[in-house]
Formats: C-alpha cells, structure tokens, sequence
C-alpha cells in the first residue's frame, strides 16, 4: 500500500508535468523554477519506493523479515511525521492538500503498523531454522567507516548551511512552513537530511556490532546517499561544473567532492549490506594454526569434554575443568566486542 501511494503521486507529477523530464529537472535541482509547474515529491520518495519493495519481497522470504518490518515502519513515520502540520498550510489546491493530508496519515498508520506487526513476529528462532543475521565483521567495520564518514560530511554542510542560506529560512529549514515551499508530500529538507545522518550513525554502529536491522537500516540510508550523489553528479553536468573545477572557490569545491563522495559511498554501502548476513559467534576468529579461535578447540587444543587426537581424551586434575555436563571452560582468546 505504501509503495502505490508513492506511485500514485509520482505519476500524478509525471501527468501535471506532460513527461518524466521536468520532473527529474526538478528533482535534480537543474529546472528553471520560474518554469516548472512544482512537483509534490522529490527523490525521498523515489528512495522509500524501493524500499518498501524490496521490504516486501524480504517480509515474504527473508529470516530478518521482523527487523525489516521494523526499520521501514519507523522510516516512513519520521520522513512523513511533517506531513502533519505542513500541509495544512501548503500553497495549494485545497483539493490537493486534502489529498496530500489524506494520504500523510495513511502513512503514518501504515508506518506505525510495520512497526507493530515487525515486534510481534519476532520469536525465538527453532533449532535448524535460518537466524537474522548482521553483517560480517569485515563487512561491518568498512559499513561503519563508509555510513560514519558520510554522516560526518552531511552534518558539516548542515552546520555550514545557517553561515550560506538567508536567516529567514530557520528554522522553517527543518520543520517548515513559508517562506519554504516544500513540496506537498515531502518533509522539509533539514528535517530529512537528520533523518539520513540519524539513519547512517545507527546503521553504522549496528554494522560494526553485527545487528540485524543494521542491513535494512544501512541499505535505506546507502539508497538515500546514493540519490544524493546522483542529484549532485547531475547537477555537475548540467552546469559543467567539472569543467571549471579549478576557477571554483574552496567551498563549491568541496560541494562537488561531496557530491562526488556520495556517490562512490552509497553503492559501496549496498553492496555490502547486500550479502548474505553472517551469525557472528563469540570468538569464532580463525587463529594462526589454522583452526578456529573460539570454544571448539581452536589454537589446537581440544574444547572441554572433547577427545583429543585419534579419540585421547586429556586428564584432568581434580577440582579443576568444567563440571559434568559442560558449562564452565576457558573463556575465548578474543573476546566478542560489547555493546
């Protein structure tokens, strides 16, 4: 359902613009505004259409299935949450805004609902049955340096902004309301871009810690970074910018790196969070003889209650090792990371 309502809007843009290209144009931030009839969505929209269908299709065959339910409800309710008090006073049709106002809380019941539905599915895994699984641990750490990078470079230019943009504009800039004109079903544009660095600090804490929703979290957040540096990069041939790269001024520079940045980072981060899920067990590092560094008799030694080689089973002192039937042995040479 959440996915049709996007479309609907899409193509109710695409209808009012006579084709797809002003759309884009004004997506991309290369229309002429005095020009273009105003679209009511922008790339967020386009972003959260694919993430709720690659939800579906995870609700239905996936084990993280409870964890992707999750994290796209809670998307939804913050990115559409503005919609509230926004469209109320939107330069508007009034048919339009009811429609946009009709179609706000309908999101957010919906939102609110993967939510519910995600916290009641999850149970405890049987014996034998495929367990959501985060991401491996080499996968993790560049997920956690790629989505903490990006988000330390968003939240510059947010600082930034204030210094650049006229001082009217605040702090209608993340919460809304004239004299910016966001676009109808679209919150403003501060609040979304803290949604994304919120959404990149904890998928990359997550990733680092091998959660589970930190796939689904990081793929939306790396859909979104890759959006944004694809506007840019559009941008950059629209206006030749690449062209002038060395008679620019230090901070449009930077801009473009940043758009460049964004979009190396956010396929990278998809790629990543793409793969198979990796159950991480405590200590389960290969160690330097060959055999795994964990419980199971890595560095050579047999684990507690185990026979040795060729079925030898070690002695032990009295009073010492584990009591009958397992339990306590010797901790792990490498402890799993806590958080």
């Amino acid at each position: 359902m959440l996915a049709l309502v996007v479309v609907a809007w899409i193509g109710r843009d695409i209808r009012a613009a006579d084709g797809p290209g002003p759309v884009w144009e004004y997506w991309s931030g290369t229309a002429n505004l005095r020009d273009v009839l105003r679209p009511t969505t922008t790339s967020t929209s386009l972003v959260l259409l694919l993430a709720y269908a690659a939800a579906a299709v995870a609700a239905l065959r996936s084990a993280s299935a409870a964890s992707v339910l999750i994290v796209t409800g809670v998307v939804t309710v913050v990115l559409r949450l503005p919609g509230v008090w926004t469209v109320a006073d939107a330069p508007a049709p009034e048919e339009l805004r009811d429609r946009a106002l009709l179609t706000t809380y309908a999101a957010l019941v919906a939102g609110l609902a993967l939510i519910v539905v995600g916290a009641a599915g999850r149970r405890p895994v049987p014996q034998g049955e495929e367990r959501p699984a985060g991401p491996g641990r080499g996968a993790g750490v560049a997920v956690f340096l790629l989505l903490g990078l990006q988000a330390v470079i968003f939240t510059a230019w947010e600082i930034r902004q204030p210094f650049v943009l006229p001082s009217g504009l605040y702090p209608e800039w993340f919460i809304g309301g004239a004299p910016l004109n966001t676009p109808l079903t679209e919150g403003p544009p501060g609040w979304v871009t803290v949604a994304i660095i919120l959404m990149s600090l904890v998928a990359a804490v997550g990733a680092v810690a091998g959660a589970a929703l930190a796939r689904p979290l990081g793929l939306i957040a790396g859909g979104f970074i890759l959006a944004s540096g694809a506007l840019g990069l559009a941008r950059i041939i629209h206006f030749e910018l690449y062209e002038r790269f060395t008679d620019l001024d230090i901070e449009a520079q930077l801009t473009l790196l940043s758009h460049v940045g964004s979009l190396l980072i956010g396929p990278v981060v998809i790629l990543l969070l793409a793969r198979k899920g990796v159950e991480r067990t405590p200590g389960g590092a290969a160690g330097p003889w060959g055999g795994p560094n964990s419980w199971d008799g890595g560095w050579g030694v047999p684990a507690p209650g185990q026979p040795g080689p060729q079925g030898h089973q070690p002695p032990q002192a009295p009073g010492f090792g584990p009591p009958p039937g397992g339990g306590f042995g010797p901790p792990p040479s490498s402890p799993p990371p806590r958080w």
